[in-house]
């Protein structure tokens, strides 16, 4: 059976009620595991809220966090310290409040790089975590990957009309042109390796984005995700189109 954009939809009655609910779903996918864990983040204002519920004591004293390792979906091309940095949010919201461990953080590197080089060097660190250059369905790469939608319909730093939504092979590549500064993005492949992949969406500025996302609208890079595990998405009232 073709997979869809549709996937599992859950409709949270705000964006605080959405933010625990995610928090609490993703505990409980680690806590079922017995191995290590791979999560890809998002960057964004929705993600960060469940990454601060995440280092609440409630959720944090439960939290396998030794065994946990956390990628990026994508990054701006700035330094870590940078306002802007995807990774300095996660650190800001989450790391910087609980026992992670510092080798299971796998942030992409924007020191000392161009962003092609920056690129080709976190491909080699997931290709290294995966213990392989070649993604099999039947082992995806991830185990939960966190993902939003613009209200251009992008996700990650894949946006509408770029070639990055073309790649096949690469895991990651560097975006220029796409926004002011250059991105670092993972592609399809590395993305839709993943056991689940969530979209988390709030506001009803992604109401049409949303829809058309889900009726696979291909136009918008978030309708083209296909998971080799399972699809589902967090949305607030606000965001869904059902009453």
């Amino acid at each position: 059976m073709m997979k869809t954009a549709a996937g599992e939809a859950r409709i949270f009655e705000d964006a605080e009620a959405l933010a625990r609910n995610a928090a609490e779903w993703l505990c409980a996918l680690a806590l079922a595991s017995d191995r290590q864990f791979a999560i890809c983040c998002s960057g964004g204002s929705t993600p960060k809220r469940l990454y601060e519920v995440l280092a609440e004591p409630a959720t944090a004293l439960r939290f396998p966090w030794k065994r946990v390792h956390w990628f990026w979906g994508d990054e701006r091309f700035v330094p870590h310290d940078h306002p802007d940095s995807n990774y300095r949010m996660v650190f800001d919201a989450l790391f910087s409040r609980v026992a992670v461990p510092e080798r299971n953080i796998h942030a992409v590197p924007t020191a000392g790089l161009s962003p092609g080089q920056a690129a080709a060097a976190y491909e080699r660190t997931l290709q290294e975590f995966y213990g392989a250059a070649t993604l099999s369905p039947a082992r995806p790469l991830f185990d939960v990957t966190l993902l939003g939608i613009g209200e251009d319909g992008h996700t990650a730093s894949l946006f509408p009309g770029h070639p990055a939504l073309e790649e096949q092979t690469r895991w990651a590549l560097a975006v220029i042109g796409a926004k002011a500064e250059a991105r670092i993005t993972l592609t399809y492949p590395a993305l839709d390796s993943s056991r689940d992949a969530v979209f988390l969406v709030t506001g009803k500025g992604k109401r049409e984005p949303v829809a058309r996302a889900r009726s696979g609208d291909r136009a918008l890079p978030a309708a083209r995700i296909r998971p080799v595990g399972r699809l589902h998405w967090f949305i607030d009232r606000a965001a869904a189109s059902e009453p």
